[in-house]
Order: structure tokens, then sequence, then C-alpha cells
């Protein structure tokens, strides 16, 4: 049974939206559905990333979108996450394609490079000529990034990296990796280093065996004495902050990226309801357990619809704090999470089937329900902020 995307509003969204707004969604929903939904379950069945979709997004205007200037859309906060919302309706992998190129290696650049570093890389990183990945987790260092044990030692002109970094997104396709390390002529100061990846001693081995993002490139990283020019240090990198303040780029879009997720559940269910039938030739939609699943689901994809909007509302007034990402993340990812489950449960064992989309986001939503923080983190930092008290 084909199943066409119709959209998710509940209680008129859109009138919320601006006309900009809602063009950036609408332009990205019908990339998406022409050009990914038709490829994505192959992909996904084989494990590969669709490569051929990074130019023809850079040439939309998808990478770098919020950022201004340096070829950039300059998208507002609110456009970025509606177009992160239709990424990843398509596919959790290829958003996080999109949030990593953005939000992890462009936006370390913008907010801490130099005038040249700018210059050099934003505009063929948003075109989709330069593609990169960002190099902070490491094997013994997921949940406290601060016990990070790469190190850069300063050598003359130079810097000498050395260090392992895991579950690196994009890291064997990228042409420079934004690798967070502590300089040992800095005390230990944990700073940021653009690194080519065509260094010697530099090598990005592909994760095997995923079960999630599937459609999604995840490698380690491995640096051995590679030797970088001074110069490729971001100047005004410094402390945890600094790449902590890239991922809240990115916890922001993947914010609003889970309601995308959620909406392919809900509708994909939905419609599978109103068609299949049981019990004296009825739809199961006409059953009150049905029912009450497919409203949980649509309730709680409009509160995630106003939260995402009221905290993009408050990042483009220049008002928004890591604890509002920390609910919008915690939240939305946890919603997305079960509806992709009670969209299964509706469809029974097809919902199995790669025939429809669900379990593909289910598992999907497994990894980002982790990544970019993890639902207990979160809960912690919106803890501390609420009681006064961090509990890490």
């Amino acid at each position: 049974m084909a199943i066409k995307f119709k959209g998710v509003d509940f209680i008129e969204f859109d009138t919320l939206l601006t006309d900009d707004e809602r063009l950036v969604r609408d332009n990205t929903r019908k990339f998406i559905e022409e050009n990914l939904i038709p490829i994505i379950e192959l992909c996904n069945r084989e494990g590969r990333f669709p490569k051929e979709l990074i130019k023809p997004m850079g040439e939309l205007g998808f990478y770098g979108a919020s950022l201004k200037g340096y070829g950039c859309a300059g998208m507002s906060a609110v456009e970025y996450g509606l177009m992160t919302q239709e990424l990843e309706r398509g596919d959790s992998g290829v958003r996080s394609f999109v949030s990593v190129q953005s939000g992890l290696c462009m936006y370390p650049i913008y907010a801490f490079g130099s005038e040249e570093q700018k210059q050099k890389y934003l505009p063929k990183k948003a075109l989709g000529e330069i593609r990169g990945c960002f190099g902070l987790t490491e094997p013994d260092a997921g949940s406290n990034p601060g016990a990070m044990r790469t190190r850069a030692k300063k050598d003359g002109n130079e810097y000498v990296l050395s260090g392992e970094k895991m579950w690196i997104t994009s890291g064997s396709i990228a042409d420079i990796a934004i690798i967070w390390a502590k300089a040992s002529d800095e005390d230990d100061r944990i700073r940021g280093f653009i690194v080519e990846t065509d260094r010697p001693g530099f090598k990005a081995a592909d994760v095997h065996g995923k079960w999630s993002l599937r459609a999604s490139v995840t490698s380690s990283l491995s640096l051995q004495d590679v030797r970088i020019p001074a110069t490729n240090l971001l100047p005004e990198s410094g402390g945890l902050r600094s790449p902590l303040g890239c991922l809240n780029q990115a916890r922001y879009g993947i914010g609003w990226g889970a309601i995308g997720a959620a909406m392919a559940c809900y509708d994909c269910a939905l419609q599978y309801a109103q068609f299949r039938k049981q019990f004296h030739d009825m739809p199961i939609a006409g059953h009150q357990l049905v029912q009450e699943k497919l409203v949980w689901m649509i309730s709680e994809v409009t509160k995630a619809q106003l939260l995402a909007l009221q905290v993009g509302r408050l990042k483009d007034q220049g008002k928004v704090k890591p604890w509002h990402i920390s609910m919008l993340k915690r939240n939305n990812v946890w919603m997305a999470l079960e509806c992709a489950r009670m969209g299964r449960d509706i469809l029974g064992a097809n919902g199995i089937a790669d025939e429809y989309p669900i379990f593909r986001h289910m598992a999907n939503l497994e990894s980002v329900k982790t990544y970019e923080g993890t639902h207990d983190i979160h809960t912690l930092i919106i803890g501390e902020h609420i009681t006064g008290h961090a509990a890490f």
C-alpha cells in the first residue's frame, strides 16, 4: 500500500508560522518526497548513505542554513527547525548529516574561527563541496567529554594531535574534522582544531553491524601524531563550553527533527488503520484501542510542535538557554520514539516490514535518544536549573 504524507496539523499550527517559514518547510518537504523517500528504504537495507544528495542539498541552502554570510542561507531559527523536521521525516541519518555539517562543523568555524578560516571553509561547506565531521566523543568519554584523552602538543609553528574519537557521523567521508583536544601548552585547556583528513597519521574506520542509522556513516577516528599548522587552531575556542555550545546548535535541530519522525509514524499508522480491516469487515481505525493510540500520538506531536516553536522563537530573540534546548531534545525525542512504537503496534506484523517507514524510524530514534546528550543527561541539566543543585 503506497502511503503519501499529508502533513500533520491538528490545531492549525500553520497559522502560527510566517509565509517564509512555511515556504522553507514546504520546499524541504518537496525535496524529501521527490529525492529521499523513493530511495531511503533501499539505502537502509544496504547500509548506504545517499551521497548523491549531498550537493543538491547544498544547492538548496541546507548547510549552515541559519548562519549569516559566507554563502549561507541566513534562515531564522524557526525556519531552520522546520527544515530539519522535514529532513528527519525522511530519515534521521540524513538529518544527522546536515546537522553535523551545519551545527558541528560550520558553526564552530563561524563562532570560534578566524576570518581567514571562515572565508576558506564556510562557502565551500555551504555548497557541500567540503564535508566535515565533529570529533568530541571518545571510546571512554561519552557523557563526560571533559575526560577526553586526545592531546594537542605545540611544536614550533605546528600542533601534533594524538588520540581516538568514536561514534563520529560522516567520519570516513569528511574532508575536514573539527577535533577537540587538550592543549598541553595551555594546562590541558580544551581547544578546537581544523584537521584535514588526508594528513599523515589520520585514519577513519566505519562502524559496521549497526541496527540503527543504517543510512548514515558512523566512524571511529584515530590520530597518531597528526601534524597541522598552528593556524588550524580555532582561535576563539577555549574550555568545554566551546564544544558544548556547538552541541546545543545540533540539539536544537534534533528537537525539531524528532517531530518529523513522529509525524511520519503517525501519518503511516493513521492511513494504515483506515485501510486495514479486521472483525466484521471493519477498519481497525473504528476500534477503541486503536483510536486511543492515534489520539495519544497526535496529542504528543501537537505539544511537541508548540514546544519547538517557542524554543525557536526564543532562539531568534537571543533568549534561548541550554536548559530550554535540553527540554526540547529530551521531550521530543522521547515522544517520537513512543509514537514509533505505538505506530508499529497498530501495523501489527506489517510494522516490522520496510514497506512502511515505522520500524526504520523506531530503530533510528533509539540512537537519537542517546546522542547529543542522553535522555538522562538532559534530565539532569533541567534538574540542575530548576533546583539549583548539580546532580552529575
